[in-house]
């Protein structure tokens, strides 16, 4: 065994606990059992691993969704057979490749659908993106009849029509003029292309609609927070299980006098005397910096263990004062649940002024994955 297959010498790595994200899975399922399921994948799984995610999730899922053909190579290497949907632009130079792994792309203007079209296979799949308010990607809803149908003459496939809800954690009136919306453009679609399948429900989509939605507009539902455990409703949060736990050792242990500085800037003083622990966790792991002078805390024997100073690149300071026993080699966890006390994605996110998707795919690859 060398030294980095021996994990008690592991500084810092992630947890993934794939009888969470089966859980999670069955909680989608049940929520809405006639909806195929598009499992997105993107950025590495959210920082998961996308490999190991998908050989979990694959088996369920009608569609797996990433960014790029690039991700989507990735996936097909790991012989991974689901179906790979495209969720971002490809560049033309792209297509020839997406056409040959038999990619489905996205579609957001006759333009792009004619220079697929040039390298494609005869009925090759596509996916068209309806810009319903998201005002990133999509055809214009002024236009989507006519641009959809000169689509349809091409010999392509329209394998789907979709949209984006840009706020449904945050909106619920805006969200539902999107749906409105899109439903209405919907009717003269379906006579143009009556095979395409429907996507409109992203996770906060899907929890906040999934029993009130129309199944057409729930046919396939775009999953990809909550599949990893968290919510972007804090209400439904205990319907699901985080999949990531993010670990650390302590390195070092020290004291620290009343009135001594800790970490860059000196912007941290004792006011009395200090038991403190170094982590070997910093920015570079993806343990975000501006979390500094925030209340953060990690969990060192189940006790909240304050962090002090500035969080710098390779290394966080933390007040193990009140933790009990601590030694060299003890266990810290910056994210998770140790001993009943949790800190989770979005608290943890919130302090840093951020989002859980962020925080997730922050973290970097110096930090090992295992999987259980």
């Amino acid at each position: 065994m060398t030294l980095f297959q021996n994990t008690s010498c592991w500084r810092s790595w992630i947890e993934i606990d794939g009888r969470a994200l089966r859980h999670n899975i069955d909680v989608i399922k049940k929520r809405a059992p006639h909806a195929g399921v598009i499992a997105v994948l993107k950025a590495d799984a959210y920082g998961h691993g996308m490999e190991e995610v998908a050989r979990i999730v694959a088996p369920h899922a009608a569609y797996i969704a990433v960014a790029s053909c690039q991700e989507g190579l990735r996936l097909q290497q790991a012989r991974i057979k689901t179906p790979i949907m495209l969720l971002s632009p490809s560049l033309p130079c792209e297509y020839p490749l997406i056409a040959k792994r038999k990619m489905i792309p996205v579609i957001s203007s006759l333009q792009e659908a004619q220079q697929f079209a040039a390298v494609a296979p005869q009925a090759a799949p596509i996916n068209i993106k309806i810009d319903t308010g998201m005002g990133r990607i999509g055809i214009p809803a002024a236009i989507a009849q006519q641009t959809v149908s000169d689509i349809a003459k091409l010999p392509l496939t329209i394998q789907s029509l979709s949209t984006h809800l840009s706020s449904a954690d945050s909106d619920l009136k805006g969200t539902r003029e999107q749906l409105a919306l899109f439903k209405k453009l919907l009717v003269p679609l379906r006579q143009i292309a009556p095979q395409a399948a429907i996507h409109v429900l992203n996770s906060a989509g899907f929890l906040r609609f999934s029993t009130t939605a129309s199944r057409e507009l729930s046919q396939l539902v775009r999953v990809g927070l909550m599949l990893y455990g968290v919510s972007p409703l804090p209400s439904f949060q205990k319907l699901l299980q985080p999949v990531l736990t993010w670990k650390a050792r302590v390195a070092l242990i020290r004291k620290i006098s009343k009135g001594q500085s800790i970490s860059y800037g000196k912007t941290y003083i004792a006011p009395r005397d200090l038991r403190v622990a170094i982590i070997p966790v910093g920015y570079a792991d993806g343990y975000p910096w501006q979390l500094s002078h925030q209340g953060a805390s990690l969990l060192i024997n189940g006790c909240r263990c304050p962090l002090l100073g500035r969080v710098t690149m390779d290394q966080v300071v933390v007040d193990i004062s009140e933790a009990g026993e601590v030694a060299v080699g003890s266990e810290v966890v910056l994210l998770g649940e140790q001993r009943g006390e949790q800190i989770s994605v979005s608290q943890l996110a919130s302090k840093a002024g951020t989002i859980p998707w962020h925080l997730f795919t922050g973290i970097t690859t110096r930090v090992h994955r295992l999987y259980r």
